[in-house]
C-alpha cells in the first residue's frame, strides 16, 4: 500500500510541477499535459497530509527519469548540473587544458598533448604523469576519470597549477596552465590507401564534423582519390543535420536521404540537392553493430539508392528523433517526437518494451550470444518487412541497416589468455609503460611502418608474458602460440598510438582489418555501385518503367 501510495505522490508531483513550478521554455511541453486540476489536487493532498516530510526538488529529480523510461528507450531526463558534459561531445570545442589522457596505477598519465594549446606552451609532454592539481595529492581512490575530468576543465582563461611526473626526474616539475578553449576533431583519420582510396573514420556527428569531412574530402580529390570509403564503425550518432550534409555530397539531386514522422509530427522528407561534389565516385560505407542513428541515416540512404556498398555487420537500430525541451532551471528533456525512415520506407528503430531498458541494452549481447557477429546465417531477417531498393533489390526492416557484404568478427586466434589480456587491460598498462621508457628512441621515427620494423626486431611477447604474469596472468604457452600474432599486433598497436597518435595507429590497423581489406577489393573490383537483380531487370523492362520508392 505504501509502494503504492508513493508511485501515486511521485507521479503528482512530476506532473504538477510540470505544468506549474517548472515551466517550460517550450509551449509544447506545455500543452502537452490534460487534466491538471485533478493531478494538482491529489499533489496537494499528499503534500498536506503524508504521514513523513518530503523534499519535492529530491522526488522530482528521482521521477522524472523514471517516467520517460516508460515511453521508449531514448527519451531522457538529464539534470541541470549534467547538461554540459552530456552535450560536450556534440560540440565542436571545449574549455580546458589540452591533452588526452589514461588513468593507470591510480594516476594520470598524458597520452597526447593537443598541439598549440594550453599544455604543450607550457611544456608538457606524452608520457607525463599528473601527480598533484592546484597543490593537492591526485592519486589513489580519488584519482577516477570523473573527478579528473572536473578538476582539469574549467572556465577559459581561469589556471590550474600541475604537478609532473617526468621519466627520468627525481623531483615534480610544476606547470602552471591556463585554460583555453581546445578543438573536438571528430574525424582523426583521414587519408588515402594504395595512393587512390579515400579512407575517412567518423567518430561521430558533431558540430564541426561537416567541416573536416569535407576538408577531407578536398584533400583526396587534390590527390587524385579513385574512390571513397566511410568508416561508421563505432559511430553512435550526434546531429542528425551533419549527416544529412554528408550524405548529400554524393547523392543526385530528389533523391530521398530520410523521412521521419510522428503522432504529432508529420511527414518531412530530407531530399538531396545535387550540388554534391561526388555524385559519381565510388562508394563503400563500413558499419557495424555500434554504429547508431545518424550513422544508420546514412547507411541506409546510400543503400536504399543504390549509392555504395555497405560493409560490415547489422547496425544497431536507433531510429527515434529526440528533441531537447529545456526547463527554466537549466534541466532538459529529449523527448521522443518522430521516426526515422529509410527512402524505402524501412523503421531504422529495432522493436522495443516499453519500460523494459534493461532488455533493451542487452541485445548487443543477445546478438553476440547467437552468433550474429561470426555468421549472416544466424541473423533472421523479417520476411513481413520486405521492402525494395531503387534498383529492385530486396532489403529488409525491423531495425537496423544489414549490409550488402557481411564481414564476420574473425576469432579464429581468439583464446582464453588473450581475452583476459585485453578485458583486464593488460596490454595497453604494459605498453604505456613500454612507450615512457623508451620514448627518446621510439620518437626519432615518424611513420607506422618505420616504427614496426624496429618494433618488431624486440622481445616484447616475451617482456609482455613477463609483464602479465607478474599482473596475475598465468603464462599458457600454448594459448600464448596460438594467440601470438593477435598479442603482438595489439602490442604494436597501442605503441604506436602512445608515439605517433591516432592516425598512424588507424594506418596501422586498417593493414589487416578485414572489413577495410574487403572495402578495397570492392572499389578494386569496380562494383561499388550496386546494380539491378536479373529478375528486377526483367520486370522494369517488360514495365518499360523504373521502380519507384517512398
Amino acid at each position: 500500500m505504501r509502494k503504492y501510495q508513493v508511485t501515486l505522490y511521485t507521479l503528482a508531483v512530476l506532473f504538477g510541477v510540470l505544468v506549474g513550478v517548472y515551466i517550460t521554455k517550450s509551449r509544447s511541453i506545455e500543452n502537452a499535459f490534460y487534466s491538471t486540476n485533478k493531478v494538482d489536487e491529489l499533489m496537494n493532498l499528499v503534500h498536506d497530509n503524508y504521514v513523513d516530510s518530503l523534499s519535492m526538488e529530491d522526488i522530482i529529480e528521482q521521477t522524472m527519469p523514471k517516467i520517460l523510461t516508460e515511453l521508449d528507450p531514448h527519451s531522457t531526463y538529464i539534470p541541470a548540473k549534467d547538461v554540459e558534459e552530456t552535450t560536450a561531445d556534440l560540440k565542436s570545442s571545449f574549455s580546458g587544458i589540452g591533452i588526452r589522457f589514461i588513468i593507470q596505477d591510480d594516476t594520470i598519465h598524458i597520452n597526447e598533448v593537443v598541439r598549440k594549446g594550453p599544455s604543450e606552451k607550457v611544456g608538457l609532454l606524452p608520457g607525463d604523469r599528473i601527480v598533484t592539481i592546484d597543490d593537492s595529492l591526485f592519486v589513489g581512490k580519488v584519482c577516477t576519470n570523473d573527478e579528473a575530468m572536473k578538476r582539469l576543465k574549467g572556465p577559459k582563461g581561469t589556471e590550474v597549477k600541475l604537478g609532473i611526473k617526468r621519466y627520468g626526474e627525481k623531483e615534480l616539475l610544476d606547470f602552471l596552465i591556463i585554460r583555453d578553449d581546445i578543438p573536438l576533431q571528430s574525424i582523426e583519420a583521414a587519408y588515402l590507401i594504395d595512393g587512390k582510396w579515400g579512407y575517412i573514420q567518423v567518430d561521430r556527428f558533431a558540430e564541426n564534423t561537416f567541416a573536416e569531412f569535407m576538408l577531407a574530402l578536398a584533400k583526396f580529390r587534390f590527390r587524385g582519390c579513385e574512390g571513397i570509403i566511410i568508416d561508421l564503425r563505432g559511430n553512435g550518432g550526434g546531429w542528425m543535420g551533419i549527416a544529412l550534409q554528408m550524405a548529400n555530397e554524393f547523392l543526385q539531386k530528389g533523391d530521398i536521404i530520410v523521412y521521419t514522422e510522428g503522432e504529432h509530427h508529420p511527414k518531412v522528407i530530407e531530399y538531396a540537392n545535387g550540388g554534391g561534389n561526388f555524385l559519381e565516385t565510388p562508394l563503400v560505407v563500413l558499419t557495424d553493430e555500434t554504429s547508431a542513428s545518424a550513422s544508420e541515416i546514412i547507411a541506409g540512404t546510400i543503400q536504399d539508392n543504390d549509392r555504395g556498398t555497405i560493409i560490415g555487420r547489422r547496425t544497431f537500430g536507433k531510429g527515434l528523433v529526440q528533441q531537447p525541451f529545456e526547463f527554466v532551471d537549466g534541466s532538459l528533456v529529449r523527448l521522443t517526437i518522430a521516426r526515422y525512415y529509410t527512402p524505402s520506407g524501412r523503421c531504422i528503430q529495432k522493436p522495443y518494451d516499453k519500460g523494459d531498458d534493461k532488455e533493451y541494452e542487452m541485445d548487443i549481447v543477445k546478438r553476440y550470444e547467437r552468433g550474429e557477429f561470426f555468421s549472416q546465417d544466424s541473423i533472421h531477417q523479417n520476411d513481413s518487412l520486405v521492402f525494395k531498393t531503387r534498383l529492385g533489390r530486396t532489403v529488409y526492416g525491423g531495425g537496423g541497416i544489414m549490409p550488402d557484404i557481411f564481414v564476420s568478427s574473425d576469432t579464429t586466434d581468439v583464446t582464453s589468455y588473450f581475452n583476459q589480456a585485453v578485458s583486464r587491460r593488460l596490454i595497453p598498462q604494459f605498453c604505456l609503460r613500454y612507450s615512457d621508457a623508451h620514448r627518446k628512441e621510439l620518437s626519432v621515427y615518424t611513420t607506422w611502418d618505420a616504427m614496426l620494423e624496429h618494433l618488431q626486431t624486440q622481445p616484447l611477447l616475451d617482456e609482455f608474458v613477463a609483464y602479465a604474469d607478474k599482473k596475475g596472468l598465468k603464462r599458457r604457452y600454448n594459448h600464448i602460440m596460438k594467440s601470438r600474432k593477435l598479442i603482438e599486433r595489439s602490442i604494436y598497436a597501442n605503441i604506436i598510438y602512445d608515439i605517433l597518435g591516432m592516425l598512424e595507429h588507424v594506418k596501422y590497423i586498417n593493414t589487416f582489418d578485414v572489413t577495410v581489406l574487403k572495402a578495397i577489393e570492392v572499389l578494386e573490383s569496380g562494383k561499388a555501385f550496386p546494380t539491378m537483380p536479373v529478375a528486377a531487370q526483367e520486370d522494369t523492362m517488360a514495365n518499360d518503367s523504373i521502380l519507384s520508392f517512398v
